[in-house]
């Protein structure tokens, strides 16, 4: 059940991302007409984000206005509610408010859920984004920085969610089973990217583009409610377990999970040479993720000259295959661990080779041999299917060097990988500036390749699968006060 219920947790708030990003901004932006001047002067069309084959069902009239020599076709502009206009530079503003507060939250939320407990801030958070995102129709309505501070509150409070699931499987999940309860946040993560994009499309076409921030707002309470009713803090707090369950679940920890809360060692933490390769090693795999999650439909619709329903639709087929493979190397990492044919370290370190090697040869051998382009997908397909083996590296790494502060460890993971998002596209603007051709992408993707081999590397020399001494937490004892009449009867 509680594997069930991250799963929808990591689902909603993947989907709470992406309902606030393209298509709903879309919707909200009103068209400028198109003219093209007989003289072969330029007048702007529209708003590149808003172009019209990327508007849904959005037409032109088949009647022509002339003024002074110049034909503008009056565009059939869908009523899918209020129309705004904002520029270039306030759609990036919209767009990158959500990632600075997310980088403000990602970090504490691990320290903040192993000291006050994952229910109540995964839970809260939950329920804020709900009210935040059913605002938006007025935010917009009032002014564009009302919509940007919206989008700030909902990074604010996303940021806490996936350290926190991690401190809830510290918590829950058996150490011969954390592998799939990875795998299965990962996946409910893609499958939110996944499902928002149509599921936005269809609201804001039949709906409006006002439903298509209610119903996910809905969803989001019903979560948040669903989530305070069924989990608790720890085993040993839940209402409805029973004695045996509690009990399995304690005694698989051992003695490497504390029930003291306590401050975690960061200066220890940052200085373990273990944790500085599972750092590099997760930086790079989300590297990876991010650049071809933000740069594949660019990719495929320049330089491979897929049309953008083609280019959108194959976009998700690496998502894809990343999800469903972290499903089937979790299940592989985890019934390895269970049979003990291996140690921790050798487990961990074996499987960097389809994570990180196998990827990151894909991408070198990729512009290479990419003279077709259905070649060129299944590449890049293969290199992030391979990637989802990190369900059982880098993701799950911190769950084994400190059981203690595995939010901790992954929120300050997080943080820094999150900063990927940003530099990736800064890193293909810079080599295609000039021009966009297989021969500019091809520095794109060896530099993402070395990032993979070199972080991989480092890796199996330095990374470690044991639990590491600064795990430990000195348990509180408390000394019973002698009763008087006890006193004056040893007297």
């Amino acid at each position: 059940m509680i594997v069930t219920i991250m799963i929808f947790v990591a689902c909603t708030a993947s989907f709470m991302l992406r309902v606030h990003m393209s298509i709903n901004l879309l919707a909200m932006i009103r068209p400028i007409a198109t003219v093209t001047p007989p003289n072969n002067t330029t007048i702007p069309v529209l708003n590149s984000t808003t172009a019209i084959s990327s508007i849904p069902h959005t037409t032109l009239n088949a009647t022509f206005v002339e003024d002074d020599n110049i034909i503008v076709p009056a565009p059939v502009v869908p009523d899918y509610g209020p129309r705004y206009d904002w520029n270039q530079n306030m759609q990036s503003h919209i767009l990158g408010a959500y990632f600075y507060g997310y980088l403000l939250t990602s970090l504490p939320a691990g320290p903040l859920a192993e000291r006050y407990g994952p229910q109540r801030l995964i839970g809260y958070s939950f329920l804020l984004s709900a009210i935040v995102t059913a605002l938006f129709p007025l935010f917009a309505a009032i002014d564009v920085w009302g919509v940007i501070a919206g989008r700030f509150l909902i990074g604010l409070l996303s940021g806490c969610v996936y350290p926190t699931l991690h401190n809830v499987i510290s918590r829950w999940i058996p150490p011969n089973e954390k592998s799939k309860a990875v795998a299965c946040i990962a996946g409910g993560s893609t499958f939110g990217t996944v499902i928002t994009w149509p599921f936005a499309g269809l609201l804001t076409e039949h709906l409006g583009w006002v439903y298509a921030f209610y119903v996910p707002a809905f969803l989001s309470a019903l979560v948040g409610f669903v989530w305070f009713w069924l989990i608790a803090d720890a085993p040993s707090e839940h209402k409805t377990i029973t004695k045996e369950e509690r009990d399995l679940i304690e005694a698989s920890f051992g003695n490497t999970v504390s029930k003291t809360k306590a401050k975690p060692p960061l200066g220890q933490v940052v200085t373990s040479v273990p944790f500085i390769a599972l750092v590099l090693s997760h930086y790079s795999s989300f590297w990876g993720l991010n650049f071809f999650v933000t740069q594949a439909p660019k990719f495929m619709n320049e330089v491979l000259g897929f049309n953008l329903t083609n280019a959108g639709f194959l976009s998700s087929l690496p998502y894809l295959a990343r999800m469903f493979s972290g499903f089937f190397f979790g299940y592989i990492g985890d019934s390895l661990r269970r049979k003990e044919l291996m140690t921790v370290t050798a487990l961990r370190k074996s499987f960097i080779m389809f994570s990180h090697f196998l990827p990151g040869a894909f991408l070198i051998a990729l512009p290479f041999i990419a003279q077709d382009p259905i070649v060129t997908v299944s590449c890049i397909i293969a290199c992030l299917g391979f990637n989802g083996a990190s369900t059982i590296t880098n993701l799950v790494n911190a769950q084994d060097l400190a059981p203690n502060f595995a939010a901790t460890l992954y929120g300050m993971m997080n943080f820094l990988a999150t900063t990927a998002g940003f530099l990736a596209p800064m890193v293909v603007a810079f080599f295609t500036k000039e021009k966009n051709t297989m021969e500019e992408w091809k520095y794109v993707f060896l530099l993402t390749a070395s990032f993979y081999i070199v972080s991989g590397v480092i890796f199996i020399v330095f990374g470690s699968g044991k639990v590491q001494k600064w795990n430990d937490v000195k348990e509180q004892t408390t000394t019973e006060p002698v009763e008087p009449e006890d006193q004056s009867a040893k007297l």
